[in-house]
């Protein structure tokens, strides 16, 4: 009996120690396999490093490809402003006599000639004044004929000299007089002939001193206007340039002859380019600026004095190489651009690390982080397109 007890007992052991080590008859594992087999993990994938398009896609994308030329390239400083004109380009119209306004002959927006009549203004002054010409001119004419005739008799010897002095004098103060009056009468545009023909006027016109467009009427019919109150201002927007601001810190950078890109609201869809002819040499107090003044060099649409403008002064060119904005992509805190391979007829397009410089105006700087062959061929449009094609080759692979 005490044999048959030492044979079953290891038997026992053994049973449950390979039960404990999950061994299945017939697996035809050790042990040690056993365990290999239940640690072993999948093997990550591989990040997808290109977007693939077929050569439908291609065109339908309007892919546009080419390798890495220079180009003149230009930084530039950032300004806003407004349009605006010279001061000869400004007219405001006043009347030099008290008066009523009886009849205005333009509106807003209206283009007047130099010496276009924009309202008519009567008033009894008005009238006084001629009349009171016609009185000084008759006086003249009576003292001219007694100056004629104390001459006369001073040259026979029958004359008193201190009395043709006299005359003399009374006729040369009324001829300054006279053309004094004619004067007046002329800033109103009364024709002093016509009043010494009897035509007394009832009204006087109102006229445009320079060609241009009516931009304020700031009268009613009927009103009665002061002398030098403002009753009309024209503009002529012929010489409208563009008035910038620049920034003290960036007013070095400025100078005569630098181009200038901009943009108004009546033009949204096109940039504007002008000259720097003026920069000025005074500081404005609020912001502390100076004004810059170029001329328009494309001008097109309606352009009106006092126009907010966006614009970008170019400062300096340099020839490097760049590419479209549309042909790179902003991935966390890195820029890619993507090179291009055709692959039988599909396309292939891998991203390239680049670092950027200036830009202007569409077209950016690129500083390739490895170095490239010269023949590399690199897509020129839709980066956004491709980076979102390459996510989503990456998520197919995902399990």
């Amino acid at each position: 009996m005490k044999n048959t007890l030492y044979i079953i007992l290891p038997v026992v052991i053994l049973s449950v120690l390979v039960t404990s080590c999950g061994y299945k008859e017939g697996d035809g594992h050790s042990h040690g396999e056993v365990v290999q087999t239940e640690v072993k993990q999948e093997a990550p994938h591989e990040k997808v490093e290109e977007a693939m398009l077929t050569a439908q896609q291609f065109e339908a994308l309007k892919m546009e490809i080419g390798t890495i030329k220079s180009r003149q390239m230009s930084g530039y400083v950032e300004a806003n402003g407004t349009l605006e004109v010279p001061p000869q380009s400004e007219a405001a119209i006043t009347s030099v006599i008290g008066a009523n306004v009886v009849s205005i002959e333009v509106i807003e927006g209206d283009k007047v000639n130099k010496g276009q009549v924009v309202a008519y203004l009567s008033h009894p002054n008005i009238i006084m004044k001629q009349t009171d010409y016609l009185n000084a001119n008759s006086n003249s004419n009576f003292l001219k004929k007694n100056y004629e005739r104390q001459q006369k008799l001073y040259e026979a010897g029958v004359g008193s000299g201190a009395n043709f002095q006299k005359a003399e004098a009374e006729y040369e103060v009324s001829k300054a007089l006279v053309s004094g009056m004619a004067a007046q009468l002329q800033l109103l545009n009364i024709n002093a002939a016509s009043i010494r023909n009897g035509t007394i006027a009832q009204r006087v016109a109102l006229r445009s001193p320079i060609e241009g467009y009516v931009q304020k009427v700031e009268v009613k019919t009927g009103q009665y206007v002061e002398p030098q109150t403002e009753l009309f201002e024209i503009v002529d927007t012929h010489h409208v340039h563009a008035d910038l601001m620049v920034f003290e810190k960036d007013v070095y950078k400025v100078k005569k002859g630098q181009r200038v890109i901009f943009n108004v609201e009546s033009v949204p869809d096109d940039e504007l380019t002008a000259e720097i002819y003026s920069v000025s040499k005074t500081f404005e107090d609020n912001p502390k600026a100076v004004h810059v003044h170029a001329e328009i060099e494309n001008k097109k649409g309606n352009l009106i004095p006092g126009m907010y403008i966006q614009g970008k002064i170019q400062i300096d060119n340099a020839e490097t190489t760049a590419l479209p904005e549309s042909a790179i992509i902003k991935e966390g805190d890195r820029f890619y651009v993507f090179s291009v391979e055709k692959e039988n007829e599909d396309w292939s397009f891998k991203p390239v690390e680049v670092i950027l410089g200036v830009k202007d105006d569409t077209w950016v700087t690129v500083k390739f982080v490895k170095e490239i062959d010269a023949n590399t061929k690199f897509a020129y449009n839709n980066a956004y397109y491709l980076i979102a094609e390459m996510k989503k080759g990456e998520a197919g692979h995902d399990h």
